[in-house]
């Protein structure tokens, strides 16, 4: 969204034609209280860099762009039915999202995150600090206090960047390793995607250690579900007493993600009755790596190296092939780094109920800045996260114009990023219009 300039009209008849009367005062449109607009407004003023409630302000400042917006008052109350209203609420708009996410997909087409016949979801926790005493925020096992909320995004690859899909609210002491709350998270996100992606190979569920769980690696690969997993194993000892008993020639070289041999990290696989009670047909890979300077080793390392190891049930690949798929499970990190500037920063309300509204509202704000870039920018701005599109784009100087009954916006020559804006305008033109 665009900063812009009031047009100003100086003729007293074209005046007239635009105000009741040519001395009286402009009036702001009186506002819809349609509770999706008001919705789609605080998800906007998220997007633009707000943090509470109170930030939809920005949008009410400039009504020639956004529109009539909700008092202050008006949008408290919505928040306030919305979360007396639990469950019916929030699955509302969760299913307003997952059609928007169909639309939006089939409108990207080979640049959608389905385009390569596979979606991949990364599941992560993350770690919100209150300031104050609110409802459910407890110790965190980083000795900080507050909530504990497991987010899942989709991954776009390495040419763009992600969606979330699913933000299930916790008390900052829930365990990392809970499988109710990875199965809960993963039926959410699976929920978000197109149908033909609910279930079956085509979908691969990644998630580090907190996932490698007995009852949550048996859901995903439950009959009739058969979804695809790389999914983080603790190292026990068992793991840890094989590890080292696997002879020099079974360690093949891991690669990086231009196919080049990886400097120091080495991959095998492990079988026997390490797999006793685990799910038909998972491997079991394990991995190791000289750590990087300064790094502290672990009692699970080994003569000096690193040991990692993570379960999937991909068959006919190599393993080096599908150790460099898990690692890559690291974008998360970038994902929730973003998600942690635009909105889970603070959680701004007191109740539980209120939270998961407002983490909902942060999912679509979230969603706006994966898609806009997905269907209008290219190269590295693809790439950009929110601060830097936020930078770039969405304070960029502009003024409306209206004249000859139409709407024009000027930018400044001379900002460096207009190359990029007008492109992206010239891109979202031929779309349909969404109504």
């Amino acid at each position: 969204m665009l900063q812009t300039a009031r047009h100003s009209i100086t003729n007293a008849r074209r005046l007239a034609r635009y105000r009741p009367a040519a001395l009286t005062p402009w009036r702001r449109p009186r506002a819809v209280h349609n509770p999706g607009k008001m919705l789609v407004d605080l998800a906007l003023a998220v997007t633009l860099g707000g943090d509470c409630l109170a930030d939809i302000a920005l949008l009410r400042s400039e009504p020639a762009v956004f529109g009539p917006v909700a008092s202050d008052p008006t949008v408290s109350r919505l928040i306030d039915t919305l979360a007396a209203s639990g469950e019916k609420a929030l699955t509302a708009i969760r299913t307003a999202r997952s059609e928007v996410r169909r639309r939006v997909w089939e409108l990207a087409d080979d640049r959608a995150p389905n385009a390569g016949a596979q979606v991949t979801v990364d599941l992560d926790g993350v770690l919100v600090v209150a300031h104050s005493d609110k409802q459910d925020a407890a110790p965190t096992w980083k000795k900080t206090y507050g909530h504990h909320p497991l987010m899942g995004f989709v991954d776009h690859g390495p040419g763009g960047t992600g969606e979330p899909v699913t933000a299930l609210l916790r008390p900052g002491n829930a365990g990392s390793n809970t499988a109710a709350d990875h199965i809960t998270a993963t039926r959410l996100a699976l929920a978000q995607l197109p149908k033909e992606y609910r279930r079956g190979r085509r979908t691969l569920i990644r998630c580090d250690s907190a996932g490698g769980t007995h009852e949550f690696v048996a859901w995903l690969a439950q009959r009739g579900r058969w979804l695809s997993y790389s999914v983080g194993m603790v190292i026990t000892e068992a793991i840890h007493e094989h590890a080292l008993k696997i002879p020099a020639f079974a360690w093949t070289p891991a690669i990086e993600s231009n196919g080049e041999v990886r400097d120091g990290a080495w991959v095998a696989e492990l079988t026997g009755d390490l797999l006793h009670g685990w799910p038909q047909g998972m491997r079991l890979i394990v991995r190791k790596e000289r750590p990087h300077p300064g790094a502290q080793l672990r009692i699970t390392d080994a003569d000096g190296m690193r040991i990692t190891c993570f379960a999937t049930n991909t068959l006919n690949r190599p393993i080096a092939e599908l150790e460099l798929r898990h690692r890559l499970r690291a974008r998360a990190e970038d994902r929730i780094r973003a998600a942690r500037a635009t909105g889970p920063r603070n959680l701004p309300l007191h109740d539980t109920a209120q939270n998961r509204v407002w983490l909902e509202i942060i999912q679509i704000a979230l969603d706006l800045l994966a898609w806009m870039p997905m269907l209008a920018l290219t190269g590295q701005a693809r790439l950009w996260e929110p601060r830097r599109l936020r930078l770039r784009l969405f304070s960029a100087a502009g003024q409306l114009v209206t004249t000859g009954r139409r709407r024009i916006l000027r930018l400044a020559r001379h900002w460096p990023w207009t190359g990029e804006i007008t492109e992206a305008l010239e891109r979202l033109a031929p779309l349909p219009n969404p109504g």
